[in-house]
């Protein structure tokens, strides 16, 4: 019988189609992305900063507006850095844009899912930790949230790492901008303050991170969140009050 393969152009060159075939059915693995190299300067990259303050009343979640290409090129100056994830929770975004995006997508899904299977809204301290668990364990690329939230336990803010770290307090700041917004903070948070004077201490800084920091700017986008749910409103820089308590 003659060999089919007998002066084709398989048997007369072989090493031609050598590692054509010499794939794994079972790759790329559940949860694994494919290596190679990233271009970091080409990655759209909110630079940004982002506070949260935690008041009897309800959370402040605050942005500014501003996207850059490797912190130099301004790319996009309205982008919407705070999104709403549970009925009384906000998640900003920090870091490289698809990251974040896809994370907030990943975890409106899952408050979704947990609701539906259990007939009950997911608590924050529930949310926090599949955050953190998410970002270091899933393929979600520079990211560094701050959470805001309300539940049966009171209020709530949490700033995520990327390597997946929670950490709770009172007011807290990530992003570009944060050594000059936590000075602001610093300065001006009080911890009886009203959900208003949050507000304003939020966007004081917001305002000063985008006088120094090159990642920051175009304006403010504000989450208001309490027990009734989350309202996102945008504001010019010099739009909020800066607040200064006598």
């Amino acid at each position: 019988m003659q060999d089919p393969a007998l002066g084709s152009e398989f048997s007369q060159h072989p090493d031609q189609f050598s590692g054509r075939f010499d794939t794994n059915p079972y790759e790329p693995e559940l949860g694994s992305l494919p290596d190679g190299n990233r271009d970091e300067e080409a990655v759209n990259k909110t630079g940004t900063t982002t506070i949260g303050i935690a008041t009897e009343d309800g959370v402040i979640v605050a942005t500014d507006k501003r996207a850059s290409l490797g912190g130099r090129f301004v790319s996009n100056k309205n982008v919407q850095k705070v999104e709403q994830i549970h009925p009384t929770a906000a998640l900003t975004l920090v870091g490289s844009v698809g990251g974040a995006q896809s994370f907030i997508r990943t975890l409106r899904a899952e408050v979704n899912l947990y609701e539906a299977r259990r007939g009950k809204e997911m608590s924050m301290q529930a949310l926090a930790t599949l955050a953190g668990n998410f970002a270091r364990g899933g393929p979600f690329i520079a990211i560094n949230p701050v959470l805001g939230g309300v539940d049966d336990e009171g209020t709530h803010v949490y700033s995520i790492d990327p390597a997946g770290g929670v950490m709770q307090d009172d007011y807290t700041v990530t992003g570009s901008g944060l050594t000059v917004a936590y000075g602001t903070l610093e300065a001006r948070y009080e911890k009886d303050m009203s959900l208003e004077e949050a507000q304003q201490v939020a966007g004081a800084g917001i305002k000063a991170a985008a006088e120094r920091d090159t990642g920051s700017g175009n304006g403010i986008f504000v989450a208001e969140v309490t027990e009734e749910g989350v309202e996102i409103d945008d504001y010019d820089l010099d739009e909020l009050d800066v607040y200064t308590r006598t």
